[in-house]
């Protein structure tokens, strides 16, 4: 007979190494650093701006580590000093970074659309190529990486994130189902519209009364909001939980449609 509680999955990241893509600027990184350690963990936060890494991790007791992301060399060495730092303790990464260009498609030119595909998208493919074989080492791991509304759907503005975004929702299909034999759970966080510091700087009043107007839940997301299911995917809670794109939107994706920032 099972006792009560006897099967409960344990709720923290005791001991556990995770690697923070974006972890500075104060928004969904940086709320993700503090929920993570709070639940326990090691971290090693990293940023392109080394003042920010540092501060982050100071903050939350881990290692900073400062590196260009789209650049292969400089996440090889990256998840290299992970592994010296946390051996067979590395259990998760969180990929928090992302960069959406406004304007329509047929306004791209070939400087943004490459910065878009290499901050969207195909940091996340060296992010894989690295950093999941390890996991699957190790024993297994999470990998969780943050996409977008715009991932699911076209939005006003937004066409090379969005296009993008959509490639990535299709890589963590694609390395859920390659590395899931080795014991590698790779999950997104899909945010709607969210209060970080650079889009709180964008919005006026007006604009987030008519935001909230298309939202169930008649709220913005905040950093919290995200960092919490970052936890979630990156814990044993999420044991099961393998290729799933999860909306933390407030019910956005129901159907309502999002208006332009900036048209007001």
């Amino acid at each position: 007979m099972i006792t009560p509680f006897e099967n409960v999955v344990p709720m923290g990241l005791d001991g556990r190494g995770i690697v923070i893509l974006g972890a500075g600027g104060g928004g969904i990184g940086t709320a993700t650093a503090r929920t993570l350690a709070a639940a326990g963990a090691k971290l090693l936060c990293v940023d392109i701006d080394e003042q920010q890494a540092q501060a982050v991790a100071k903050e939350v007791g881990g290692h900073a580590f400062q590196a260009d992301i789209t650049d292969r060399k400089q996440m090889e060495d990256l998840f290299a000093n992970a592994g010296r730092l946390f051996g067979d303790s590395l259990h998760g990464i969180a990929d928090i970074v992302g960069w959406a260009p406004g304007g329509p498609l047929d306004g791209a030119d070939d400087q943004a659309i490459a910065r878009a595909f290499d901050l969207n998208l195909r940091h996340a493919l060296l992010t894989v190529q690295i950093a999941a074989p390890m996991l699957a080492r190790g024993g297994g791991g999470s990998m969780v990486f943050v996409s977008s509304l715009s991932g699911s759907k076209a939005t006003p503005g937004q066409g090379l994130y969005s296009m993008f975004k959509g490639g990535l929702e299709q890589l963590i299909r694609q390395a859920a189902f390659e590395y899931g034999p080795g014991g590698v759970r790779v999950n997104g966080v899909a945010p709607g519209l969210t209060v970080t510091p650079g889009v709180e700087m964008a919005m006026t009043s007006e604009f987030t009364r008519r935001v909230e107007a298309t939202i169930p839940m008649r709220k913005l997301a905040t950093p919290q909001d995200q960092a919490n299911s970052i936890f979630f995917l990156l814990s044993d809670l999420a044991s099961h939980v393998s290729g799933s794109i999860i909306h933390v939107d407030g019910g956005q994706m129901t159907g309502a449609n999002l208006p332009q920032l900036g048209d007001d």
